[in-house]
């Protein structure tokens, strides 16, 4: 089977490229913006027309702009147009299966969420501009005229991890991370990068795997003791600062607007989704993962031992 996957040079396209690559029954060819000194992956820019001399069987759409900072022409470009761009690219190739990774965070609100499915309602409103163009690229996959998957996995972490745990872990080092006042304990789900990329795979070998799937450890877990012990195993300060979430989001709402009033370059300590994420509980139903896909290949604990040993290694 061909298989194509952009985001190669990405936290999950990489992942995926350098685990499957040297299956026999796969010809995979990875695609991204950075230059990598690999055989079987192009250096394109998604924003422009693909043109490829591959003709796949499967495409991976796994490319996109995940920060949750960023201007709504950053956004627009990686996530929308560049989604529509894979679409053409497919129907050029007369591709049989599109597979699109979307997000969790188009179905977030700001409050606690439990037991999320797959028919939760998602929008008009969404929680920033991520998870409104995250979902905008499921309605241009929805309009491609082959089969197509998305795939809203929740929390992606593990070894190479740009967007979860980094950003705790650099706040925490400069002793920026406060804890948040609950009325009661935040539960949460993630998904280890090993499991998120077999599930792909088995989403690209399976023909009768179509439409939409939540995808987590299904391991809801307390999170604020989870990344208290993170902290403690990587020999990190843990927070001295309890906030109420009604003050930590005033003060994400002022740092940002400096942000943007001052156009100052990186991204703000503190957000509004950062705050949200962290001081409400967001768990799913994933009973048509496991119905499907099976269950996760690797636990909770383990994958967190295994980003543990290779933060160790890293830092």
């Amino acid at each position: 089977m061909k298989i194509l996957i952009t985001g190669a040079s990405g936290f999950v396209g990489g992942n995926f490229l350098q685990r499957f690559s040297s299956r026999s029954d796969l010809d995979i060819l990875g695609v991204a913006r950075r230059p990598i000194p690999q055989p079987n992956y192009r250096q394109i820019d998604l924003c422009q027309t693909i043109k490829l001399d591959f003709k796949p069987d499967v495409v991976i759409h796994a490319a996109a702009h995940v920060s949750p900072w960023g201007s709504k022409q950053q956004y627009h470009a990686k996530n929308i147009a560049a989604t529509q761009n894979v679409v053409n690219f497919c129907e050029e190739k007369q591709v049989s299966k599109l597979i699109y990774l979307s997000s969790s965070s188009v179905y977030y609100r700001d409050e606690a969420q439990l037991n999320i499915q797959e028919s939760t309602s998602i929008g008009p409103d969404f929680i920033n501009d991520y998870a409104a163009t995250k979902y905008a690229g499921e309605q241009i996959v929805k309009g491609f005229s082959g089969r197509h998957v998305i795939l809203r996995p929740r929390a992606i972490f593990g070894p190479g991890d740009t967007v979860l745990f980094p950003r705790i872990l650099e706040a925490a080092q400069k002793k920026r991370l406060p804890l948040f006042k609950t009325p009661e304990p935040v539960i949460g789900d993630l998904i280890y990068i090993d499991c998120l990329t077999d599930y792909m795979l088995h989403a690209a070998l399976n023909e009768h795997i179509e439409g939409e799937y939540n995808l987590t450890n299904a391991e809801p877990i307390a999170m604020q003791p989870l990344l208290l012990s993170v902290l403690e195993r990587l020999g990190l300060p843990k927070p001295k600062k309890t906030l109420r979430i009604e003050t930590a989001m005033g003060i994400a709402t002022v740092i940002e607007a400096a942000y943007r009033l001052f156009r100052l370059s990186g991204e703000p300590p503190l957000t509004r989704y950062g705050v949200s994420v962290l001081a409400h509980s967001k768990t799913f139903d994933v009973s048509k993962m496991l119905r499907d896909f099976g269950p996760p290949s690797v636990s909770i604990e383990e994958g967190i031992t295994q980003f543990i040993q290779w933060q160790q290694n890293h830092a």
